[in-house]
């Protein structure tokens, strides 16, 4: 698939049948970036927002998952913060299809994943939107409760 296949492909599906289903608050697009925004309904938070970023050759997504616990007041112990980053790289091996935790420069928690555009059709996106939903209502609260409390 040629990258501009992958984002109309992208475009069509995102602002189509799924910005059509009831869970979706909110389907963006940013041309200077290339990059679409996703937010929908949660159980275990507010909303989440999946960024889909249109890279040469692949689709790259990405969930802000939990700020830097460092930040909070009080702020954790060292000891804890490090129980939280030691928990979420062991649910790496637990997330399927390529999703993963990452600790971001400023500190933040993100999940994040790609896909080539060989592989990418409605099927494929659906599901990536699926394992990020997935993903945060299994892991969010417990991470909050770890990172936090």
């Amino acid at each position: 698939m040629k990258p501009e296949e992958a984002a109309d492909l992208v475009r069509d599906h995102l602002t189509g049948p799924v910005a059509a289903q009831p869970w979706v608050q909110h389907v963006e697009h940013d041309p200077e970036l290339n990059r679409w925004y996703l937010r929908f309904t949660c159980d275990g938070r507010d909303a989440t927002t999946v960024y889909f970023d249109l890279r040469p050759r692949s689709l790259r997504y990405e969930v802000y998952f939990l700020p830097d616990p460092s930040g909070a007041s009080p702020a954790p112990s060292e000891g804890k913060r490090l129980a939280l980053y030691r928990w979420l790289l062991r649910r790496n091996h637990h997330e399927p299809y390529n999703a993963r935790f990452s600790i971001g420069p400023d500190g933040d928690i993100y999940l994040t994943g790609r896909v080539l555009y060989q592989h990418l059709d409605e099927e494929e996106l659906d599901r990536l939107i699926g394992v990020c939903y997935e993903t945060v209502e299994t892991w969010f609260q417990t991470a909050v409760t770890l990172g936090f409390r």
